[in-house]
């Protein structure tokens, strides 16, 4: 297929290097291939030396043919770009000057740009005396970043001039980014990227001062004194010198929030943690399911652990957000939340880094936390006892993660979502069940007309229905096309639900700003969670004609046991990639079937996809 020139090319340099186009992901080479693009991208449209490619590919003496090896490279880059677009043409997004290369790109197609153009808008807000603009502009801006710039191509991107430059940006970014939130009253929304960036810039006192601010401002102010101790000492050993004017300001500011030192703890002297994120504006479509948990916590000696499951985009975290806050009153001495990230793309939390975060949240200096796992869940609840706390413990892997995360008193709160079925929480821990299914059509449109404004949704009620219909109802890709909507305000909304009916087995559609939150993003997380067999299972279920599948249709299709199918199929279920509606039948929703077409073309032979086909075939007719 060749390329015609204009032809939508988008370049991401800030995290691991990435290049989308036609919507799909490039395969961008070797290593010293994708070291000479991520030079160019880093550069973001300025011309950039053969002298200093060939720098960057050789630390030592480069050999006699380095500069044909740098062209070579150039020229697969094109082919992978433009393939079939002549050397000379016009459009080209690499182009050549004199002694020179250099990679043509906009806002729109590079990152690095949007984010610049971002950090502008949130500096000129910021002098203009508007800190929620510019608060709203950095947040943007520092979500476009997936890691450190040119990630995964160590050595040379953590000491070349160009990522390093890069580097600094963004950690301005993150000054300013605290300073406007700051100013907001909205510290704890700058936490994450001050983490970040003061880990990555330890001996940066203006970060590090500024990440002390905003753990106490989270009501970490435990862990905010160990910092200061940690920066105190790394500063003396490495630099010989002491912390400077503006740590030590934030850290007396810190200690004029704690109790005076000698006096004992009383219950009101403790820190009464404030940790839930905000509730979606627009909830709306789970009345039975808010109905089912206010009736189950209001029964004397009812439970006090709510166990949410679904499927992936089903809108778990956001009901139990949703829950915590209205339920957060009747526990009047705080709310602790953490992300387990049972699902995603970092790595899975254990308990103890939990335990040490909630600890330090109560008041627990880190010296004083126990290094064993038993011995912190003790100390958890021994800080909760007697008090009355609301813990959310949202997006957990299994019932094994959270077990030394539930308080031991009765008068605490616990609500856990997970796409897996917590069955050992309900035994175990009397957990009050709440599986979350697809909302019913009405319940879709209202929360589709709630995300787009009533007055949109209103103007074309038909096409309303046609987008819900298109979205299978699933609350992610109703968020995620309302979200596209509302960047395309000239776009009638019949035309979005035509795009969407166009390509009703295409996930093309559903893809946002932010590819972590796309339903590909989403629905890969439980994907690879999966045993191999399983997923090789789910790869070929859209291959069997029907609705539904059956235990034995599926060991047809897998070409494996009855036996072995209905383990597999359990799998699944338990994941919430099928669904058993009825017992003994399998169904699976079809934007999930859609993903696993697209990964079935991606990982499997046609060859192994026509067998598949072949038993399936020879099963029903069989059974006929």
């Amino acid at each position: 297929m060749q390329a015609e020139a204009g032809e939508t090319v988008g370049f991401s340099v800030l995290g691991s290097i990435m290049v989308v186009r036609a919507g799909a992901e490039l395969h961008l080479g070797t290593r010293q291939q994708r070291l000479v693009l991520a030079l160019l991208l880093a550069r973001a449209g300025a011309p950039v030396s053969v002298t200093e490619l060939v720098d960057l590919l050789w630390d030592e003496q480069a050999p006699a043919s380095a500069v044909n090896v740098v062209h070579r490279h150039i020229g697969e880059l094109r082919r992978l770009l433009e393939p079939g677009l002549p050397t000379r043409a016009t459009g080209r997004h690499l182009v050549r000057e004199l002694a020179s290369y250099r990679l043509r790109a906009d806002e729109q197609s590079l990152d690095l740009l949007k984010f610049r153009s971002l950090s502008r808008l949130a500096s000129r807000a910021l002098h203009d005396g508007d800190p929620e603009s510019a608060l709203r502009h950095s947040l943007a801006g520092l979500r476009l970043w997936r890691g450190r710039c040119a990630a995964g191509l160590e050595p040379a991107s953590r000491r070349h001039p160009a990522f390093l430059a890069v580097e600094a940006e963004r950690a301005q970014a993150v000054r300013e980014a605290a300073d406007a939130a700051e100013r907001c009253g909205r510290l704890g929304a700058v936490l994450s990227p001050l983490r970040q960036a003061a880990e990555q810039h330890p001996l940066d006192e203006s970060l590090q001062s500024r990440l002390l601010l905003a753990l106490a401002a989270d009501g970490r102010q435990a862990e905010a004194v160990e910092m200061y101790r940690l920066v105190r000492r790394r500063l003396a050993e490495e630099l010989g010198v002491d912390p400077g004017e503006e740590l030590r300001e934030a850290y007396d500011r810190l200690l004029h929030q704690r109790t005076q030192p000698g006096r004992a703890e009383s219950p009101a002297a403790l820190p009464r943690p404030a940790q839930l994120p905000p509730g979606l504006p627009a909830f709306s479509g789970r009345d039975a399911l808010l109905a089912d948990a206010r009736a189950a916590l209001a029964r004397p000696g009812g439970p006090r652990l709510l166990a949410i499951d679904g499927m992936p985009g089903v809108g778990k975290s956001a009901l139990a957000v949703h829950l915590a806050h209205e339920f957060a009153a009747g526990y009047p001495d705080g709310q602790l939340y953490v992300d387990l990230r049972g699902y995603g793309r970092e790595p899975v939390m254990s308990p103890a880094e939990a335990l040490r975060g909630f600890l330090g949240s109560l008041g627990v200096s880190q010296e004083g936390i126990p290094a064993e796992l038993h011995a912190q869940a003790g100390l958890y609840r021994s800080r909760l006892a007697g008090r009355r706390v609301l813990v959310v413990l949202d997006n957990c892997r299994d019932a094994e993660q959270v077990r030394h995360l539930l308080p031991g008193t009765p008068d605490c709160l616990v609500i856990v979502t997970s796409r897996s079925r917590l069955s050992t929480l309900q035994t175990a821990a009397g957990a009050h069940p709440l599986p979350v299914g697809l909302p019913g059509v009405d319940d879709a449109r209202a929360m589709l007309l709630g995300m787009l404004g009533a007055g949109r949704g209103a103007a074309d009620p038909a096409a309303v229905d046609a987008v819900v219909a298109g979205c299978g109802r699933l609350p992610l890709a109703l968020a995620v096309v309302a979200a596209r909507a509302a960047s395309l305000p000239p776009t009638p909304l019949a035309q979005i639900a035509t795009e969407l009916a166009r390509e009703p087995e295409s996930l093309d559609g559903f893809d946002g700003d932010d590819p972590q939150t796309g339903l590909r993003a989403v629905f890969s997380w439980s994907y690879q969670a999966l045993s191999a067999p399983a997923a090789r299972l789910f790869r070929l279920l859209p291959a069997h004609p029907g609705p539904d599948v059956s235990i034995a249709g599926a060991a047809a299709l897998a070409g494996v046991a009855p036996r072995v199918a209905r383990a597999l199929l359990g799998e699944l279920s338990r994941a919430h990639l099928v669904s058993e509606d009825l017992p003994g039948r399998y169904r699976t929703h079809g934007l999930l079937l859609a993903y696993a077409t697209e990964l079935g073309e991606e990982t499997d032979s046609p060859a192994e996809r026509a067998a598949a086909q072949l038993r399936c075939l020879q099963f029903h007719r069989a059974v006929r």
